[in-house]
């Protein structure tokens, strides 16, 4: 079968490339590994600056009570769902000295106790609810950490000063999270986004091989034969899915390696992986049928790159922008690059433990957008490179 020459023919011409091979099935681990290193194996830690003017009082058994103190202390008892602290509380001397270090982005927000704090709770102790007194706080608002930082040590402030005080809150919160979520460290969160990443790096090899046939004459060759569209471009892709498998795997297992944690089925997230290279492919169909050289195809990739990398879910999640609902699920804007079911449908298996009935609505709609891309890619190519088959 001419489709297996040219599957053969591909992996062979793929080792003999051996930079190209060997940083496609690298890049993935290797991207795993940099996002391990930059949260440390775990999560991130959210340093408030802390600027105690609480003078304290005196208690009638003669000891000091000093409420800044202790809810200094109170700061460090944020903890995610393992144990690790989220926020790292540090003393400084003044205001200008907490803004200097927080422009610097040494510390994400900074806290001010005023010197009546401990006064104040003292007296609601007492049963005195005419008094106040007010915590200063603030940092730099373009900070994307500063929210997420203020909020916990407002958060901690807020439940010493019910304790201290013996007052009950108005309304309590329970929090449920779903599966395992809450027991997720910082770079486990970010592992099913960098996988799905990795295929989408297969871009690159998908659109430059198709072209390497072009730009050779090797396709020229091979239209003498009796070969059709199908038997060029579906060999080609076999011999991709090969590869971009085989690189979702390293990167699986490199990730495995240095501490993270499957709560579902192992075989659903590598299928999940092998479907979603399959319209990764396709696009790199696209830009081949657009490209005459092996430089122009790395070129217009970046295009599609860019496209699925921001606009997908695998770096930051982005808002829903519906367009219409289908089977009672809403379809967005961003519904029609696969990687968005991608990293949807991984997160439910790696994170909340989903089996393939859970995921499979997203299957589906990576299986229907991989036959659209991938008819595409045959159908662009035919119409600008073939004219027979």
């Amino acid at each position: 079968m001419k489709f297996l020459s040219v599957f053969r023919k591909t992996l062979l011409e793929m080792s003999r490339d051996r930079w190209m091979l060997g940083l496609t099935l690298a890049f993935a681990p290797f991207f795993v590994l940099l996002y391990w290193l930059i949260t440390a194996g775990g999560s991130t830690t959210y340093k408030i600056l802390v600027i105690n003017q609480d003078t304290g009082v005196q208690l009638s058994d003669g000891s000091t009570f000093n409420a800044g103190r202790e809810a200094f202390n109170a700061l460090f008892g944020i903890t995610y769902g393992d144990g690790q602290p989220l926020l790292k509380s540090i003393l400084v001397d003044g205001q200008a000295e907490a803004e200097r270090i927080v422009r610097d982005r040494g510390a994400v927000a900074f806290l001010l106790f005023p010197p009546n704090f401990s006064q104040t709770i003292q007296a609601l102790k007492n049963g005195d609810r005419s008094v106040t007194t007010r915590v200063i706080f603030g940092g730099d608002l373009s900070n994307p950490y500063y929210m997420v930082g203020v909020n916990l040590a407002l958060t901690a402030v807020d439940s010493y000063v019910q304790q201290a005080s013996n007052q009950r809150p108005l309304v309590q919160y329970l929090e449920l999270p779903l599966g395992a979520s809450a027991a997720r460290t910082e770079f486990e969160t970010y592992v099913p986004g960098t996988l799905i990443f990795a295929v989408i790096m297969l871009i690159f090899l998908a659109s430059m091989t198709v072209v390497r046939e072009i730009e050779t004459g090797t396709l020229h060759r091979l239209q003498l034969s009796p070969m059709t569209s199908f038997d060029l471009l579906g060999g080609i892709t076999a011999a991709l899915v090969l590869v971009g498998t085989v690189a979702y795997a390293l990167a699986f297992i490199c990730a495995l390696l240095v501490g993270f944690r499957s709560q579902g089925p192992v075989w659903i997230a590598l299928l999940i992986g092998v479907v979603t290279s399959l319209s990764v492919i396709g696009l790199g169909m696209v830009v081949a049928s657009f490209s005459h050289t092996v430089s122009q195809a790395f070129v217009v990739s970046n295009f599609p790159l860019g496209l699925m990398m921001f606009f997908s879910g695998v770096i930051y999640p982005l808002p829903k922008v519906t367009l219409f609902s289908l089977a009672g699920h809403e379809i967005g804007l961003y519904d029609f690059l696969p990687p968005t079911h991608a990293v949807a449908a991984l997160n439910k298996v790696l994170t909340l433990g989903a089996d393939l009935n859970g995921v499979l609505f997203e299957l589906a709609a990576l299986i229907i957008l991989s036959a659209l891309y991938f008819a595409m890619g045959v159908w662009f190519f035919r119409r600008f490179h073939l004219r027979n088959g």
